[in-house]
């Protein structure tokens, strides 16, 4: 199988995984950069790759991109919003600045993201496909990273929401990506952050912080490596009946197990407010 799919926050991490992997198997990606002509010029190898501004918190940003994939396509078969902040920081020493930045990607990037993109999934010959990166922290609740968890609990109600009743009113299936700990430049990023706002402060949090960071090497000693994670878009892209939620690892299965176990792909459950509320 292959299309045209665009890919947010594709200039590393998951997002650069999956672009260079479905280039190769085929699909002609736009890869959403802040930084085009660097991305061009690193990648100007691969034929299918084609690196477009996208910056989520922009809404003219996404237009002109998706502008630009109607202009030479017409239509777009699948939306990856991977462009994602990650943020460790307890609320009670969080700057607002901080929180409002961290929402502005994680939430409203990816209302932005799907509102300009929607016309033209609507347009897929075959039906479209929305798939969005959460976490496991869009399902279980974390100590210092309750800013970070509560963007990702947000776009969990967004796409399950979007769900109920895009694939019977436009043909659009929806998935939740959501991974563990990933092996990528996200980890130092947050862990750069926490550096760069002060460290360890001394003051009431800093034992929880403590026993926390105490814990961060041994509890994500084996990450998940973005590739693993880009097999999985790879696979679910081949699959005939697309799930709502789909854990990337083992690893992220175990950790949610207590919220997932009922339901594993989320279908039952959104497949049943369907019918209550839709009658569908």
């Amino acid at each position: 199988m292959s299309g045209i799919i665009a890919i947010t926050g594709a200039s590393s991490g998951i997002g650069l995984a999956t672009a260079l992997k479905l280039a190769e198997e085929g699909w002609v990606v736009y890869a959403g950069t802040r930084h085009v002509e660097r991305d061009r010029e690193r990648y100007a190898g691969q034929g299918n790759l084609r690196w477009v501004e996208m910056e989520v918190t922009d809404v003219s940003s996404l237009e002109a991109a998706f502008g630009l994939v109607e202009s030479e396509h017409g239509t777009l078969d699948v939306l990856f919003c991977n462009a994602g902040f990650g943020y460790l920081s307890a609320l009670g020493q969080a700057d607002p600045a901080d929180i409002h930045r961290v929402f502005d990607t994680n939430v409203y990037g990816v209302m932005h993201t799907i509102r300009a993109a929607l016309p033209l999934l609507r347009k897929a010959t075959n039906g479209g496909y929305v798939i969005a990166t959460s976490s496991v922290g869009g399902l279980v609740g974390q100590p210092l990273n309750e800013i970070y968890c509560a963007s990702k609990f947000a776009v969990e109600g967004l796409l399950e929401s979007l769900a109920t009743y895009y694939k019977p009113t436009f043909n659009i299936d929806v998935t939740l990506l959501e991974p563990g700990a990933i092996a990528t430049e996200f980890v130092g990023t947050v862990m750069g952050q926490l550096n760069a706002t002060g460290g360890i402060l001394e003051d009431e949090y800093k034992p929880v912080v403590q026993r926390y960071l105490d814990g961060f090497a041994s509890r994500n000693s084996v990450p998940q490596t973005a590739e693993s994670v880009a097999d999985v878009v790879s696979g679910l892209l081949r699959l005939e009946t697309k799930p709502l939620r789909i854990r990337t690892s083992e690893a992220a299965e175990t950790f949610a197990r207590f919220k997932t176990s009922q339901d594993p792909t989320g279908l039952e459950g959104m497949l049943n407010t369907r019918k209550i509320q839709l009658n569908l």
